[in-house]
């Protein structure tokens, strides 16, 4: 069984609300239950595929999903097929992303919705269906539909840690969570290390919670947008990019105030610190640009420059790869001189995991962060040999 972290909120960039308690996260909130089996889809007889479902039959639900134009068949099925406000379950694999596959990709990924829809008992469109893994491959799915039964018949409420192996890819260890704050639950599962640069969704991120929560879909992406909607590992948006909220609303109670963002947060910190071959994690924070949006793309520049993120890793302080990527996200009009004096890269060069770095631009009051990885030899020897 895969380590676990002791403490879960452990970026000094995360504000946790006050009072949180941190609980057993294989321990899912009140009215979730989980199961995972191994199917043959991982070659080391890993599990790989997980089914998550509520038992309550009335959910407030949001879900959210890649605007990759390549996306996959169970991103397609979920925006076809899906209710969208009501989803009841979730069934996952991890092996194959089944993308790239046609018709037929789109076919399995149906059947293997509408496997968990029949264990369940649970109409098809209250089922979304999530892959990751392998593009270009076709989907085994007899392999699956039978994962899908037996992993449903292991339904439990201390399922979450389960589960949350049973997503993983190139992940170094799970990332998931159970936290108490104001008389509701939120307990979470995520997956991503590579191919990382989310647009109005995530790798994969699965959030559970008996809190009332009216407007699921802005509070979802109001979360996301301060969390996964703020990192970057490679600069590559996957094709199967999914992120689910799903709240029963039986603690009568909402959400507090920061506490669904926090957790995003700290799991998409999680994501970047677990990137492939990642040793550290930076923060570029750029001020003072025209416009907010100017900031991002600024930022967004920095923070996947190969030169920016080797500096990163060698502990290099070098504000002039900053000053360069930031004229280059700029490219055609003309930026006052850029010095040291404008550049916060001290940290860059620390020995810290974290490191803050900041570049003031003095063209107005726009601003963003983004958060990013370092780029390591390693990187390049899991991707070269990701299929041989």
């Amino acid at each position: 069984m895969s380590a676990v972290a002791a403490t879960f909120f452990r970026s000094r960039w995360v504000n946790a609300p006050e009072g949180v308690e941190e609980i057993d996260p294989a321990q899912l909130a009140p009215g979730f239950r989980a199961g995972a089996v191994a199917c043959g889809l991982k070659a080391g007889g890993e599990t790989d595929v997980a089914v998550l479902a509520c038992d309550s039959d009335a959910v407030d639900s949001a879900l959210l999903l890649t605007r990759n134009a390549a996306a996959a068949a169970p991103v397609r099925v979920c925006r076809d097929e899906c209710d969208r406000g009501a989803i009841r379950a979730v069934v996952v694999n991890s092996g194959n992303a089944n993308a790239a596959t046609g018709e037929q990709g789109y076919r399995d990924a149906l059947a293997m919705r509408d496997a968990a829809a029949r264990e369940l008992d649970v109409e098809p469109r209250a089922v979304a269906v999530a892959e990751t893994g392998t593009i270009g491959v076709p989907l085994p799915v007899g392999q699956v539909e039978a994962g899908v039964a037996a992993a449903a018949a292991r339904l439990d409420a201390s399922g979450g840690l389960g589960f949350a192996e049973a997503i993983m890819t190139t992940d170094a260890a799970p990332k998931l969570c159970t936290v108490r704050a104001g008389g509701v639950t939120v307990s979470a599962q995520a997956k991503g290390a590579g191919m990382i640069e989310p647009d109005l969704a995530t790798m994969l991120c699965i959030v559970q919670t008996d809190a009332a929560v009216p407007d699921a879909s802005q509070t979802l992406r109001d979360a996301v947008a301060g969390s996964f909607e703020r990192i970057t590992v490679d600069g590559q948006m996957s094709t199967n990019d999914t992120v689910l909220l799903q709240a029963t609303g039986a603690a009568g109670r909402p959400l507090p105030d920061g506490l669904l963002e926090a957790v995003l947060l700290q799991l998409a910190l999680d994501v970047v610190a677990d990137g492939e071959g990642a040793t550290r994690v930076g923060r570029i924070e750029v001020t003072g640009a025209a416009t907010a949006e100017e900031a991002e793309r600024v930022a967004r520049v920095i923070a996947n420059s190969p030169l920016v993120k080797a500096a990163l890793h060698g502990r290099d302080p070098n504000w002039g790869r900053i000053v360069q990527a930031a004229g280059m996200a700029l490219a055609g009009t003309q930026l006052p001189e850029l010095g040291p004096e404008v550049v916060e890269a001290d940290e860059l060069g620390s020995d810290a995991p974290e490191a803050q770095i900041a570049l003031r631009l003095e063209r107005g009051d726009g601003a963003a962060q983004i958060y990013f990885s370092d780029l390591t030899a390693e990187y390049v020897r899991i991707n070269s040999e990701y299929r041989t």
